[in-house]
């Protein structure tokens, strides 16, 4: 496994494994960040573990216009209980993401470090969030990185049921983004529809949209 220096650069995608770690080490840098992202490549790690970075063989992503709206969501959006906005919160969307409860009970790999850089991400308009309101308390989100017509998505959370849903057929519907990369597959996203396409189909689209 080969370990950044402090120039930025990442090692050719042939050498990623096949877990998907194409690196260790480094920093969280905005230069770095960005250089990544630009990429397709994404850092994903616990609290006290070295930074790993993934370039996976299979990416989730959702072409927007594949979104799949089931009736009973189509009801909760015609009802307007809940409001919606970009960019108002982002510091409390990912203190939210890093802090919610999880099915799982893994707990987060946002560290205080990755919460750190992705806030100084926002601060440079780089990094987004989308916030879901009910009553003026926020009950849901999600954020991410804009790459122009790219939103390669972070995390989310639900503090009700259908908050983080909402907040990503808001980003699939209003954004205007070309494509949504979702990392990794999992059920909620593909509910949503969200799929997998190969790693370099991934990187095909990632140039011709940034």
């Amino acid at each position: 496994m080969i370990w950044l220096t402090e120039k930025i650069e990442f090692p050719s995608y042939n050498l990623a494994s096949r877990e998907g770690i194409i690196a260790l080490g480094g920093d969280l840098s905005s230069e770095r960040l960005i250089y990544a992202y630009q990429n397709g490549i994404f850092p994903w790690f616990s609290e006290g573990d070295p930074i790993v970075w993934y370039f996976p063989k299979k990416r989730m992503v959702l072409f927007p216009d594949e979104l799949k709206i089931s009736k009973s969501m189509r009801k909760i959006i015609q009802r307007n209980d809940f409001q919606i906005t970009e960019n108002k919160a982002f510091e409390q969307v990912i203190y939210n993401c890093k802090n919610i409860k999880r099915k799982d009970d893994l707990g987060t790999w946002i560290t205080n470090e990755m919460e750190e850089a992705y806030i100084a991400l926002h601060k440079q308009g780089i990094a987004k969030s989308i916030e879901v309101w009910k009553n003026d308390v926020l009950v849901g989100g999600l954020y991410g990185i804009e790459m122009n017509n790219i939103f390669c998505g972070e995390s989310m959370f639900s503090k009700v049921p259908n908050a983080s849903k909402l907040a990503f057929i808001y980003l699939a519907t209003k954004m205007n983004y070309q494509l949504i990369d979702c990392q990794v597959y999992n059920d909620h996203l593909a509910s949503l529809g969200a799929r997998e396409i190969e790693n370099r189909e991934f990187l095909k689209l990632l140039r011709k949209y940034q």
